[in-house]
């Protein structure tokens, strides 16, 4: 196997810009400008890394004639749950449109996380420190970051921009945070908030702008800035009006994002007319079905996994209510979690019948 490793190791390194920013599912556009971050990239691949990917793949491949190879693999990405609530009442995000008590309000365990990351830092590549809530709740996110950081995983967290300043976006480019995700779905006020319900458009504007300060003052390559905007009816008309703006804030990256609608066959108020950035297309009968191809299969029940804020383990982000937890890593290892018998026997039913799971009906990967 040493052989073999040694090969993966190479071949994977030669071709060093379509790893980065395909294999690995980090999102990160192969252009000139992008080239130093795709190198950063780099420093976080390692053989055990590399060849517990391997392993992934050619488990995957072998689940489709039946065969369980995955033994011994783990994830090579987890999403962690800073925090289970939100200050924004997004419409179509379980969270925002949920009324949570004070006493139903948690945050992620620091020394939970620690345990996690101490059990998989030789075969985890990237931590997504988000699930539903805002990570920026958690007073002890940068302590996340810093600790991933230091067992040399890639880190990365999706916000809604409202919580950054000048002094805590000085010490969120030090933590080294390798990327942000900052929601802006709108180019004025007015459209921003139909969406990002109780959000300002200044504020987040304006976390874009201190982390760029701090970026270009402390000579910092991270963190990588993506401004996400999520293609809606509402606010279709000023995607090019957009692009002026993420242009001008200096962003790495501006991504336009299909939404997934929680109620879309009848059609939605929100869903775009543009096709392009429509997950659902529409039939004779008037009624609306998601794109593609569904087959009964699902990389990312082999590559990833979710943890929510209670530490249950989760098939993947479409699992907003929870339903199908392998296991709860406060009493239980991650890998026994991963491996048990739950886990085992929702993939199998994956492969046998994808629709089965409402979740998975209103999924495009």
């Amino acid at each position: 196997m040493v052989n073999l490793d040694v090969y993966i190791y190479i071949a994977i390194k030669v071709n060093l810009f379509s790893l980065s920013a395909y294999v690995l599912l980090l999102e990160i556009p192969l252009k000139m400008k992008n080239i130093k971050f795709c190198f950063h990239i780099i420093s976080y691949l390692s053989l055990s890394r590399l060849s517990n990917y391997v392993r992934l793949k050619f488990s995957y491949s072998m689940s489709f004639i039946g065969l369980n190879f995955a033994t011994g693999n783990l994830p090579f990405f987890l999403s962690i749950e800073m925090a289970n609530f939100c200050n924004l009442h997004c419409p179509e995000c379980p969270v925002g449109i949920r009324k949570i008590s004070k006493s139903e309000k948690r945050f992620f365990d620091f020394e939970l996380f620690k345990k996690i990351i101490n059990e998989l830092e030789s075969k985890l590549l990237n931590v997504i420190l988000y699930f539903q809530g805002e990570p920026f709740l958690n007073n002890q996110l940068i302590d996340f970051i810093q600790y991933a950081h230091k067992s040399n995983i890639f880190t990365s967290i999706s916000t809604n921009g409202q919580f950054i300043t000048k002094d805590n976006a000085k010490v969120l480019v030090l933590s080294g945070l390798d990327k942000i995700i900052i929601s802006v779905d709108g180019a004025t006020q007015e459209t921003y908030e139909k969406y990002r319900v109780g959000g300002s458009l200044e504020k987040a504007i304006e976390g874009i702008q201190e982390i760029n300060f701090w970026k270009k003052e402390l000579k910092s390559l991270t963190p990588f800035v993506e401004i996400q905007f999520l293609v809606l009816k509402t606010n279709e008309h000023q995607m090019k009006d957009m692009q002026h703006l993420a242009k001008s804030l200096k962003a790495n990256r501006l991504a336009f994002k299909t939404a997934q609608l929680n109620d879309f066959v009848n059609g939605n108020e929100l869903m775009t007319s543009l096709t392009r950035y429509s997950r659902y297309a529409k039939q004779k009968d008037g009624t609306f079905r998601i794109k593609g191809r569904q087959p009964n299969h699902c990389w990312r029940l082999w590559s990833g996994a979710v943890i929510n804020v209670h530490g249950e383990v989760l098939p993947c982000c479409f699992d907003k209510a929870s339903e199908y937890s392998f296991g709860n890593v406060n009493n239980h290892s991650f890998p026994a979690c991963w491996h048990s018998k739950k886990a085992t026997g929702f993939r199998e039913k994956i492969l046998q019948n994808r629709k089965q799971f409402e979740m998975c009906r209103n999924c495009t990967e």
